[in-house]
Order: C-alpha cells, then structure tokens, then sequence
C-alpha cells in the first residue's frame, strides 16, 4: 500500500514542525506503537507491566523524533507509513527487551538482587490480594488469569488450555483488568 494523501500531509507537518503537528501523529499512531509493542513483547514471551510498555512507548517516540526526526526524513515513501513506522517501532522494542534482558541477566550472575524481587512477606500479601481477586471472577476468566498471571503462560498456551482463540486472550485479560480496577481494595 503506498502513502495515503493524510499520512503524506501528516508527514510534511511534523518535518516542516507546523504547530499541533507532533500531537495530530501522536494520536494517529499511538495505537499502533502500543500493539507492536504488546505484539513483539507477547512473541518474546515476555510480561510488560504497564511502567516498561510506558517506557517503551516513549523510548519508541524518541527514536521518531531524534535528530530532528531523522527516521522520519528517512522515509521513502515506498509502502504505508503505518508499515514504516511498524518496523521501526519493532526494531526499538527489541533492542530495548535485549538490553533489559541483558542487564537482568548480568545483574543476577554478579548476585545483584532483581529491581523486581520481593520479600517473601510482601510476596505472601501480594498472593492473598491476587486469590481474593480472583475469587470475584468467574470461571473462564479466574482461569485465565490464573494462567497468564501467576503461572506465566503464553497466549497460544492459554488457548490450548481454555479452548478459546488466541486472539481473545489479550482483550479478556483487558476487561478482566478494568474490572477489577474498579473493585474496592481489601
């Protein structure tokens, strides 16, 4: 697909620095970036809670805006800029999930605690506040949660166990999330 006329026009806006231009892109693919985040995360098997994809967002974003939108000159206009923009997105998670990776794993051989272990106590807490959510759900989505929260499986392994597609699983634990957002806390 080539470049469409509003993402030509977007394009020279933003590069030209034309006032709310930053802000009309943003909004155009903010989306994008957050599904090629969760989609490359999800591939790898890795669990993003929502301060890393945040961070990640914006480490995506700072690479369109670099060097006075370098990666953003560099399009030629040879497919949708929704596909340029996929890869590129693609390439900055990676890197950044390999690093991250990295850093935990020399962290972990020097006998540097993990930034993200817990005591055994706050662990406890966290497992009694985990079951008493999960008794406020209901079969399909306890188990599924159950399944991808505390015993870190993937989507394809969820639906193997559940019976349901693979492409329901990530807008279920979605829902299931703002549901329980909106619980009262114990």
């Amino acid at each position: 697909m080539a470049l469409s006329e509003i993402d030509r026009n977007l394009l020279e806006r933003c590069l030209t620095k034309k006032p709310r231009a930053w802000e009309d892109f943003v909004d155009r693919f903010m989306g994008l970036v957050i599904h090629v985040i969760n989609h490359t995360a999800h591939c790898r098997s890795v669990l993003l809670a929502s301060t890393d994809r945040d961070d990640l967002v914006g480490d995506v974003m700072l690479q369109f805006v670099e060097n006075d939108f370098a990666v953003l000159r560099h399009f030629r206009g040879q497919s949708s800029l929704a596909t340029y923009l996929t890869v590129i997105s693609r390439r900055v998670v990676v890197k950044k999930l390999i690093e991250r990776h990295q850093a935990t794993s020399l962290g972990s051989l020097a006998g540097e605690p993990h930034s993200n272990d817990a005591s055994v106590e706050q662990r406890i807490e966290d497992r009694e506040e985990v079951d008493r959510l999960l008794q406020s759900l209901g079969g399909t989505e306890a188990q599924v949660v159950r399944l991808y929260h505390l015993e870190g499986k993937t989507y394809q392994e969820i639906s193997r166990t559940t019976g349901m597609s693979t492409n329901s699983v990530g807008p279920m634990l979605s829902r299931v999330r703002s549901k329980l957002r909106g619980m009262p806390q114990a």
